[in-house]
């Protein structure tokens, strides 16, 4: 027996060596406009059963698999009781397990308490990932995040307190050319009032099923930026960016026209005078036949 996941199946880049397990299907909000990922599916939690049986078909084909993805787009909304016999079972059938990671919800952090955190973080459940998309209040409410910067500053520190690690997106455009300014200032007040482990930048690139819904929500008059404008708003993001802990940032998804690598606050300038270079076209950008979601 093998794995047969409900498709399309969705994780991190930073996932797609290791194992991954569908604890639930789809989403449990699936409001946010500007995403697709979970259209089609309407969120379920699977058995455990089934849960379990996926484990073993995993552990058959891939016995020294030493780190799991838990699928799809909400596994932390199951309850703490069922994550932490999943994580059990996944303890017994692969023994070099290290760790294992899941998406969250601002929601699904401020829902769970502290306490139920780190007993999963005990369970080795150590890594979320978290879309932050943007830190201003006002761009959150278009795009029907269901979260405000305060909420998701909140989630942020419990699960610093919790002692899990998160890596943390936000979006390139989502304020378009009228309010980029108020997304990357409201932005990087919130990473530098409470910094995520991780930090990457995706650049707003819409599929054809939402693009109707994510314009419907926005002012009249929103303008996608261009390459240019996301220039500007990357060179300000990180002219901003004066975390109190330490940040490893990422701009190296697919998405996005130019990629970074480094660490915050320590390569600030390092990374502002390459986005400088691709302003003045001495930097080259991504090519766009290769840029994707």
């Amino acid at each position: 027996m093998t794995i047969l996941y409900d498709m399309p199946l969705y994780r991190p880049p930073s996932e797609g060596n290791n194992l991954i397990v569908q604890a639930t299907v789809g989403c449990s909000f699936n409001h946010c406009t500007f995403c697709s990922m979970y259209f089609t599916k309407d969120y379920r939690a699977r058995p455990l059963a089934d849960v379990f049986a996926d484990i073993d078909a995993g552990a058959r084909d891939w016995p020294h698999a030493h780190r799991v993805f838990l699928a799809d787009g909400d596994a932390m909304t199951l309850p703490t009781e069922q994550l932490l016999e999943i994580l059990d079972y996944l303890a017994v059938r692969l023994p070099n397990l290290a760790r294992v990671s899941a998406y969250a919800t601002p929601k699904n952090l401020n829902e769970k308490s502290i306490e139920e955190m780190a007993a999963l973080r005990g369970k080795k459940l150590n890594l979320v990932y978290l879309g932050i998309e943007s830190g201003a209040t006002s761009v959150l409410k278009r795009i029907r995040k269901g979260a405000s910067q305060d909420s998701v500053a909140k989630a942020l520190g419990r699960a610093r307190e919790a002692g899990l690690r998160v890596s943390a997106t936000v979006i390139l455009g989502l304020g378009g050319r009228t309010n980029w300014q108020e997304h990357i200032e409201g932005t990087a007040e919130l990473v530098n009032r409470e910094p995520p482990t991780f930090l990457s930048t995706l650049q707003l690139d819409l599929e054809p099923a939402v693009y109707a819904r994510f314009m419907a929500a926005q002012a009249p008059g929103f303008e996608f930026q261009d390459d240019e404008g996301i220039l500007a708003e990357q060179e300000r993001l990180l002219g901003l960016l004066d975390p109190p802990r330490p940040v490893i940032f990422r701009s190296n998804h697919a998405s996005n026209c130019l990629p970074l690598a480094g660490n915050l606050p320590r390569d600030r300038d390092a990374l502002l005078a390459i986005v400088a270079a691709a302003r003045t076209g001495a930097q080259p950008l991504r090519p766009r036949w290769i840029r994707g979601l």
